[in-house]
């Protein structure tokens, strides 16, 4: 099969007529716009040799902008893919990848561009002008275009994912800040009569994200084998407290825990007995671990606050470890350890220390559940 290339006013077309197979009629297919002959006959022989190994794409003047949203957005609709993930791409997408590529066509799209676009972004892509994003905020937009372009060969929109040979600018890694096993050894002491002193001891031990501790349920929890297997994360999408699935295939897991976290939860699981006592008929039973004082849910975002003024109050750098995953090294306690009690044995706190976040965020009522604190 041969083609022909014609020159159409300053630039140059290629030709080639292709039977097509449910009527048998011919049917042409070309492509213009090269500056050159010779350009133009390169992609003509390109073109052909996909066609003769069935790669072949059928030239269109689809857009990016107008295949991201009025048609890859739409089809990544949940329940295809989890309604933080769909908000995540359509933020991604009107923000940031349309204003700057949303006029190109589709199939003429290359790793330069998006090369030099991420670059952009690094350096002046806030909307307010105040910078440049964070390196995890370009991944992230990488991420939603890597997919989508994945979605348009598959669709046989286009013949390859430019976006997976794109160069990433130096600094788009992560870079999770990470404790060392002495800033955790000094947070855990700091946090030990917390109130909520089994879930960091959770997050520092076994890896799960902050939903997942949001969301356990004490069904998912095995205290005497030593297990809990998070199924129900509780996920924050567009300000909304959404129960969801897990994130990936790994998600869905049992986590064996240590003796210390064991104890702590045993621990934990007391005091809210106690808690539901005192409460009495105003109690919210939501089978959660980690709630407020009369069994309502604890908003994902309160446990992201109170860790950062915990490791404030402690004198720590930030960490990453209420973002995606935990960024904590393993504990510092030895195999076969206890945690020390928060309660003294006389059953009454130690201190008000227990109660600091709720201290922070209601004063007036907390002070009234302290009163009542079982003695």
């Amino acid at each position: 099969m041969r083609g022909f290339v014609r020159k159409r006013g300053s630039t140059y077309t290629w030709y080639f007529d292709v039977p097509d197979p449910v009527t048998g009629r011919r049917r042409q297919y070309s492509k213009g716009g090269f500056r050159t002959k010779k350009e133009c006959q390169q992609a003509l022989n390109e073109a052909l040799s996909t066609l003769r190994t069935g790669t072949f794409v059928e030239p269109s003047q689809r857009t990016v902008a107008g295949f991201l949203v009025g048609e890859w957005l739409p089809a990544m609709r949940p329940p295809r893919v989890r309604p933080s993930t769909w908000l995540s791409y359509r933020k991604n997408v009107e923000r940031h990848i349309v204003p700057a590529l949303g006029q190109l066509p589709l199939q003429r799209l290359t790793p330069a561009q998006l090369t030099a676009f991420y670059r952009g972004l690094l350096q002046d892509g806030h909307r307010r002008g105040r910078g440049g994003l964070a390196p995890k905020t370009v991944r992230n937009i990488h991420g939603a275009l890597h997919a989508a372009l994945r979605d348009a060969v598959r669709w046989g929109y286009v013949a390859r994912n430019v976006a997976a040979a794109a160069d990433l600018p130096k600094g788009m890694a992560p870079e999770m800040q990470v404790w060392s096993p002495e800033q955790l050894r000094v947070f855990l002491d700091h946090v030990r009569d917390d109130r909520l002193y089994a879930a960091w001891l959770l997050l520092a031990t076994t890896g799960m994200r902050r939903g997942e501790v949001a969301g356990l349920r004490w069904v998912d929890v095995d205290l005497d084998a030593g297990r809990v297997s998070p199924r129900r994360p509780r996920v924050v999408v567009n300000h909304e407290v959404l129960v969801s699935e897990p994130k990936t295939a790994k998600g869905r897991r049992s986590i064996a825990l240590d003796p210390a976290t064991v104890a702590a939860l045993r621990d934990h699981r007391r005091w809210q007995l106690e808690e539901r006592l005192a409460v009495g008929p105003r109690w919210e039973d939501s089978g959660l671990v980690f709630t407020w004082p009369d069994g309502r849910p604890l908003h994902p975002e309160r446990f992201s606050r109170w860790f950062e003024q915990h490791a404030r109050a402690a004198g720590l750098p930030r960490s990453g470890c209420m973002t995606s995953g935990t960024a904590m090294p393993p504990p510092p306690w030895r195999r076969g350890s206890r945690p020390r009690s928060s309660v003294s044995g006389s059953g009454t706190p130690t201190s008000p220390s227990p109660w600091t976040p709720i201290v922070t965020c209601c004063p007036a009522w907390t002070s009234r559940r302290l009163a009542r604190w079982p003695s």
